[in-house]
């Protein structure tokens, strides 16, 4: 992921009003972020329990969008729809989302499971363990990587509308 200003971070909301925008809490060692390491940017809202963000870098822009955690919980552990991870080191919450535009002041949603404090970017950099004799494990983490970029991309540009 490119580094991004705290001012690009800011506009790139899609789905926030100005005043949503202005009181972002960004994470309070933003200025210190390993932007490298990370796939997409996401934080929970101090201030607000279920209130998140993520930023993902779509066309060399960011692209941001705010999140709601639902209050009801699976009653089995659900796993990520974006890191896929299997060996469950963390919570995976449902988040919804209003939609950018037009759909998203009449209404319209989209939801998805994600890793409850967006450990994501780390799950996918863990070497898996060796499946078989001859199981290239960096070529594994280099496909889970992958995949976790498609998805965060897609799920943007479904709320973009970009489909």
């Amino acid at each position: 992921m490119r580094i991004f200003t705290e001012a690009q971070v800011r506009a790139s909301f899609l789905n926030a009003s100005r005043s949503e925008r202005k009181n972002i809490a960004l994470p309070a060692d933003f200025d210190e972020l390993d932007f490298g390491a990370r796939d997409y940017l996401g934080w929970r809202d101090p201030k607000l329990p279920n209130v998140s963000y993520i930023v993902a870098d779509i066309d060399d822009e960011p692209v941001g969008l705010l999140l709601r955690q639902t209050d009801s919980r699976a009653r089995s552990r659900p796993q990520c729809s974006w890191c896929a991870d299997v060996q469950l080191p963390n919570d995976v919450v449902f988040y919804t989302t209003k939609r950018a535009g037009d759909a998203g002041r009449r209404g319209d949603t989209v939801g998805t499971l994600i890793c409850e404090n967006f450990e994501c970017s780390r799950n996918v950099r863990i070497l898996p363990p060796s499946a078989y004799l001859g199981f290239d494990r960096e070529a594994a983490r280099d496909r889970r990587i992958d995949a976790l970029r498609r998805h965060v991309e897609g799920f943007v540009r479904d709320v973009r509308g970009d489909f």
